[in-house]
């Protein structure tokens, strides 16, 4: 729960952290990140992290007194031509406007980001060199999409699987094995993207293992007949675990000055039964 006495932070003083954390020219040309929704708020109190923002966590944010809300997922992604609360979007475009709360969304800027999402997807699979997939030109040394990992300490399939659930904090994962992965040859490289991985991993030249949350059927096919072992999460499933990471980079910022929450309502929407 959210502390009674809490302080709070200037709004652009927070914005601008966010911003430090992952700078939104790192962005892809087609995502649509940064401040999605703005109102007239000056102090920022509370923050809730969460992936998508669905009706659910809205309402989670609305209770628990949160004035911003970092939803990684952008809710205004291809623009919005109305306002007649016809569509879940429109719904929580006017809840949270009414409820003066703002919306911030890093994306795939947090996907690029040194210390973001692939580089905390890289650490499920082990220890050792990364560089991104598809490097950012107008950026750093090390900013770009997805993550080709060289492993410290190659591991079997089957050693490898319980540490990949533990570090997500799921069950269940789907994988496609390659013939000697089964038979208990090493994984001695792998590629991670976050979310969904087919048109990164189109640019990922061989590696033992890939893993990310969404990829093509016959992509799948393809891979594990070059002898890539395949792990498939489910889109979020490869991202949630990140968000107590950013809460604690926002705590080490902020201190008491800023409340931050990660939404219990925030779920993956398929599961398995």
């Amino acid at each position: 729960m959210y502390n009674a006495l809490v302080m709070s932070r200037h709004f652009t003083e927070v914005i601008a952290q966010l911003e430090q954390i992952a700078p939104l020219e790192w962005a892809e040309p087609w995502d649509n990140v940064g401040l999605l929704l703005a109102t007239e708020l000056e102090q920022v109190q509370r923050v809730m992290l969460t992936i998508d923002l669905t009706e659910s966590v809205l309402l989670e944010a609305q209770s628990a007194g949160a004035n911003l809300i970092v939803a990684y997922h952008p809710v205004i992604f291809s623009g919005l031509k109305r306002l007649t609360r016809a569509s879940a979007a429109e719904r929580i475009v006017q809840d949270a406007l009414r409820s003066d709360m703002a919306v911030y969304s890093p994306h795939t800027a947090l996907d690029a980001a040194p210390g973001g999402m692939n580089d905390w997807l890289a650490e499920v699979v082990g220890r050792g060199p990364t560089v991104p997939i598809i490097a950012n030109p107008r950026a750093p040394v090390g900013v770009g999409m997805g993550r080709r990992l060289e492993l410290d300490e190659p591991k079997t399939l089957d050693a490898l699987l319980p540490l990949v659930k533990q570090h997500l904090g799921i069950w269940q994962l789907r994988v496609a094995a390659a013939d000697q992965h089964t038979r208990g040859e090493l994984i001695r490289s792998a590629g991670v993207c976050a979310g969904a991985g087919g048109s990164v991993f189109e640019q990922c030249s061989h590696v033992d293992l890939m893993l990310t949350g969404e990829m093509r059927h016959h992509d799948i096919l393809a891979r594990v007949a070059a002898g890539t072992t395949v792990i498939v999460t489910d889109h979020t499933n490869c991202e949630r675990g990140y968000l107590p990471h950013l809460a604690s980079r926002l705590r080490s910022e902020f201190d008491d000055d800023l409340a931050i929450q990660i939404a219990t309502k925030d779920r993956d929407p398929l599961s398995i039964v």
